[in-house]
């Protein structure tokens, strides 16, 4: 079978969830002998074919509101002109329900498509009025013209039931489970296991990177606080972090950290990680912590409670709370080890990359032998 993985910067992954779950589900479905064709964008990786996939690289406007949907139109017309060539896709995996508006030129060509959806795109801080009545658009248009929809999180799942009355097929992210820190990447970093707080985050409102920043400066903790993450297009915000770090010494920015070995270190290494992710789905980097075993402070969301459970991590919702976590994190170490041991374990079981990927052939089966039905809005009452 033919896949085609449209929608993200493609692969190998360096910046984010969606690239993440296609290096993982893309591999594995190459693995199992079907032909996976990744779109993708920014640096070019200098061979055609990567961990089994292949890679078709094009262009994208560099503007915020406009560098995916720019992208997704060269890819999906990439993609039907092979199908007329008779060599296109037997099924469409598009990621972000923001690339929505090209879904017809690929219904067109008959590909059937999914769209994973995503989380709650509109109510991130960094669209203005327009940019949120684009995303609230576009959920309606993935409903009505996806045959499938993906959702990451039961959350996800039921808001698309509730406003739309449409079914998704929920299909989780997963986790690497690692075996511990490596103690030579941390002690090159300067860090040794157990002697940092740690960040991973973009650096957008939503993630509360400022809120991580501004609880640890409220803190008594001695450990560092070491924030790992940037974002494009992200100057204002980036600014306003860094204005409540001050000049507090305890506070270490590494900006974004490509080097997966030391990034897993990190967080394997970390006394705690803190986790201020709030309108994703299942999100990815919660998942990595939790895979290497970190003590989770994850701001208290739905989403994070689902993923955490009630035993795997600890929540905050303020600066106050928030501090008084890292504080006990410090006076406890022991206690913040065995629930980073949970979460370890909850991931382990949960989490699976190989279930993950099977899940997502047997859609894509479904999807090339059209027994999934095409997705309707529900009227408003």
């Amino acid at each position: 079978m033919r896949i085609a993985m449209i929608g993200t910067r493609g692969v190998p992954a360096r910046y984010g969830g969606f690239e993440t779950a296609v290096e993982e589900i893309g591999r594995r479905l190459a693995d199992a002998g079907h032909e996976v064709t990744v779109y993708c964008r920014g640096e070019r990786h200098p061979d055609r074919t990567y961990l089994g996939m292949r890679l078709v690289h094009l262009p994208a406007v560099k503007k915020k509101v406009a560098e995916t949907l720019s992208h997704t139109a060269l890819s999906v017309t990439h993609a039907a002109g092979r199908r007329v060539a008779g060599r296109g896709p037997d099924a469409a995996l598009v990621f972000n329900a923001a690339n929505a508006p090209l879904l017809p030129v690929l219904r067109a060509m008959r590909v059937p498509v999914a769209t994973h959806v995503d989380g709650l795109e509109w109510k991130r801080t960094k669209w203005s009025g327009s940019g949120r009545r684009y995303y609230l658009a576009v959920e309606r248009l993935a409903v009505r013209w996806s045959d499938a929809l993906i959702a990451d999180a039961i959350g996800i799942r039921d808001y698309y039931r509730e406003k739309f009355g449409a079914e998704s097929v929920f299909i989780p992210y997963g986790a690497t489970i690692l075996d511990g820190a490596d103690t030579g990447k941390l002690a090159e970093a300067g860090y040794e296991p157990g002697g940092f707080h740690l960040v991973v985050a973009r650096f957008e409102p939503e993630n509360h990177v400022h809120l991580a920043v501004e609880g640890y400066r409220r803190s008594a903790a001695r450990k560092p606080l070491v924030v790992v993450g940037s974002a494009p297009y992200a100057d204002e915000y980036t600014a306003r972090v860094r204005e409540l770090a001050g000049d507090d010494p305890r506070i270490t920015f590494l900006g974004g950290v490509w080097d997966q070995d030391l990034l897993d270190s990190l967080y394997a290494g970390a006394l705690t990680y803190v986790h201020g992710h709030s309108v994703g789905g299942t999100n990815p980097s919660l998942l990595r912590a939790m895979g290497a075993g970190a003590s989770v402070l994850a701001y208290d969301v739905n989403f994070n409670r689902e993923v955490l459970g009630e035993d795997a991590g600890r929540f905050f919702g303020d600066p106050a709370a928030l501090a008084r976590e890292l504080e006990a994190a410090e006076a406890d170490p022991g206690h913040a080890a065995d629930r980073g041991e949970e979460a370890r374990k909850r991931a382990a079981e949960r989490y699976v990359w190989d279930d993950i990927a099977r899940d997502y052939e047997r859609l894509c089966e479904d999807l090339a032998e059209r027994r999934l039905t095409r997705r309707t809005v529900r009227p408003k009452p």
